[in-house]
């Protein structure tokens, strides 16, 4: 897994070490802030995007992005009004904007739900054209928070990581010219 000379961990440039940070996040706690108490991270992601699989199965960018939505946490845990912007700008390269977008707005719902944000703030994050789908992720992941719901296990998710980051790489890539 890359790690910066902090030995902090880096952006994943490929679904392998993407599939390396997910597994660091076993063991590696959320803030008790968000939604209720602790929870492993891993063990977070897992559930949550097992559950959006279920309401959405064919939506596989929002189940990533309920995958990769805690990875903030582990990137940069001493910012915990960053995680959102870190999970995102660290997904968006591999996983493209929707999924990145959706890690986002998935912060901006919270903080409109636990704290007192701007008129503005909240028209913003209403007009939003992927906000119900942000709102689906988040309900997801406060249900995601129960040890209860079963998860699976991270392998299951490399085939859709993979499917999911080839299609980004040819859309990213543009037409091919001749």
């Amino acid at each position: 897994m890359t790690r910066d000379a902090k030995g902090k961990h880096m952006a994943p440039n490929s679904v392998d070490e993407l599939m390396d940070l997910l597994h660091a996040c076993r063991g590696a706690r959320s803030r008790p802030d968000h939604g209720g108490g602790s929870v492993d991270l891993h063990d977070h992601a897992l559930r949550t995007a097992a559950l959006l699989r279920r309401r959405r199965p064919a939506d596989k960018e929002l189940q990533l992005a309920g995958l990769v939505h805690g990875l903030g946490a582990l990137l940069d845990p001493n910012d915990p009004a960053e995680h959102g912007g870190r999970a995102a700008d660290a997904v968006r390269p591999l996983l493209g904007e929707r999924v990145a977008r959706l890690v986002l707005l998935h912060a901006a719902a919270q903080r409109a739900r636990s704290e007192a944000v701007s008129a503005r703030e909240a028209s913003d994050f209403a007009s939003d054209p992927l906000a119900e789908d942000a709102v689906t992720l988040l309900q997801a992941g406060d249900e995601g928070r129960s040890p209860g719901v079963e998860g699976g296990v991270l392998e299951d998710w490399r085939p859709v990581l993979e499917s999911v980051a080839a299609a980004h790489a040819g859309r990213a890539s543009g037409p091919v010219r001749r």
